[in-house]
């Protein structure tokens, strides 16, 4: 049975003494719930290794928000992805929202941070999704497949292996309007089927996950659907209890469907 994909995205949130405190209590209770979750903290960068050192015997992983398009040089400000592999770092989020409306990421950069992540066998966390106007002239299916396809174009048939995709509507992230279950599993199937038919049907397992105002009470409606593969949290991720009930609300229905199964 394929694990579901629980990701904190903590942002630009967080400081040394609620760190430590947060992932004390994570490696106390977090145990019973590995089994059928995958969970990765992406932490702001400046807290990378702290929390590197805090996981790295529990079977969490580290994630980064973000990657800059160099290896090294002279980029003031920008961190590479050496520097991320340097300090534990396994997964990297790309293309999120927020790059793209705030620095004004295009689908073409984000393509180059998607196989530069790729060439050093990290594991993007690809975000993609329509913002509200873009939803309400119905044109979804039409803004993601041109996020996936500036991909293709740069990396061939191949380049959703060992990937995550992160369905994230922009209408939905942080305005604690979180779309509805029925309509995400839509999409996701939609996803799914037009990565595995650009990709020759070679892709054995297509794993999408959902973002946008998750929290514990309305992730099971979510986690339920056929195609949700996991979430990717935000506000929900920087606190404790909220997140080990996420997970733990995962772990169940992964328990169920293998009780019906």
């Amino acid at each position: 049975m394929q694990k579901k994909f629980i990701v904190a995205n903590w942002k630009l949130n967080g400081d040394i003494k609620n760190i430590t405190i947060f992932l004390k209590n994570l490696k106390l209770n977090i145990s019973l719930y590995l089994k059928y979750n995958t969970v990765i903290i992406t932490p702001p960068t400046i807290y990378l290794e702290r929390v590197y050192q805090n996981i790295k015997n529990i079977n969490i992983f580290l994630g980064s928000q973000d990657v800059g398009i160099n290896k090294k040089g002279a980029f003031t400000g920008e961190t590479s992805i050496l520097m991320l592999q340097d300090v534990g770092v396994q997964y990297v989020i790309v293309g999120h929202s927020e790059r793209r409306l705030f620095h004004h990421e295009s689908n073409k950069l984000i393509a180059k941070k998607f196989g530069l992540i790729k060439s050093l066998n990290l594991i993007p966390i690809l975000c993609i999704g329509e913002s509200e106007s873009e939803k309400r002239q119905n044109q979804t299916k039409e803004i993601i497949k041109n996020q996936l396809n500036s991909i293709f174009e740069y990396l061939g048939k191949k380049a959703f292996l060992n990937t995550i995709i992160a369905y994230e509507p922009i209408w939905a992230i942080g305005t604690g309007l979180s779309a509805d279950p029925i309509y995400v599993e839509s999409i996701h199937k939609f996803i799914k089927d037009y990565v595995n038919k650009q990709s020759a049907n070679n892709l054995e397992k297509i794993i999408v996950q959902y973002g946008g105002s998750v929290n514990s009470k309305n992730a099971k409606s979510f986690l339920k659907q056929p195609n949700i593969d996991g979430l990717l949290i935000g506000s929900a991720s920087l606190i404790y209890e909220e997140f080990l009930k996420i997970i733990k609300i995962s772990h169940e229905i992964s328990c169920e469907q293998i009780n019906y199964s």
